[in-house]
């Protein structure tokens, strides 16, 4: 019995002494995606590193959006992702968080299981109870959604024209009425 239980406890140590631990899930050498490595300044390298998939989404809801957005908002690269911002030029106060950044409005990115879009608009406004009305009449596909973050896992449900009916929703003079009726005119 005593002999049982020490080859026991001598094979658990010598399988711990031949356990190899890594200290990082990463797999060492791999080298970072190209559309992770290098930030893009613009919002067409931004679409020139995405992976094929993801390059004809964000393509088309870029169209989109610039097809029916307001005059006024202007394109950028903001946060790291293609964004829809109220320039300073008419609003000079900035953004709050950082007066030296426009007032953000839409955001588009490729995030790891899904792309992203920010409507800014959803999260301060009433716009959101209509949103919600109107995306079973648009798409099969659940609604996966955060405060202003609409997630697209499903590529081929996404609701482009609905997209569209939203960024015509507001113009740059609106959002600022409603961003500084959020903040309590601060």
């Amino acid at each position: 019995m005593k002999a049982a239980k020490a080859v026991r406890a001598s094979t658990k140590q010598l399988g711990a002494s031949k356990r190899v631990t890594t200290g990082s899930k990463k797999a060492a050498g791999r080298p970072e995606p190209r559309w992770k490595s290098e930030p893009a300044k613009t919002p067409t390298q931004y679409i020139a590193a995405l992976p094929p998939d993801r390059k004809a989404v964000i393509e088309r809801l870029r169209r989109t959006i610039r097809n029916n957005l307001p005059r006024g908002f202007e394109e950028t690269i903001d946060n790291g992702m293609i964004g829809y911002v109220v320039p300073h030029r008419l609003y000079p106060a900035g953004y709050h968080c950082a007066p030296e950044h426009p007032v953000p409005f839409i955001s588009l990115a490729s995030q790891k299981q899904y792309v992203s879009f920010y409507h800014m608009g959803l999260y301060a406004g009433q716009m959101l109870e209509w949103f919600k009305a109107e995306w079973p009449k648009h798409t099969t596909a659940k609604l996966d959604m955060g405060k202003s973050c609409v997630r697209f896992r499903d590529f081929d449900a996404i609701p482009y024209d609905l997209i569209a009916s939203l960024a015509r929703r507001m113009t740059p003079r609106q959002w600022i009425a409603l961003y500084e009726a959020a903040r309590g005119n601060r």
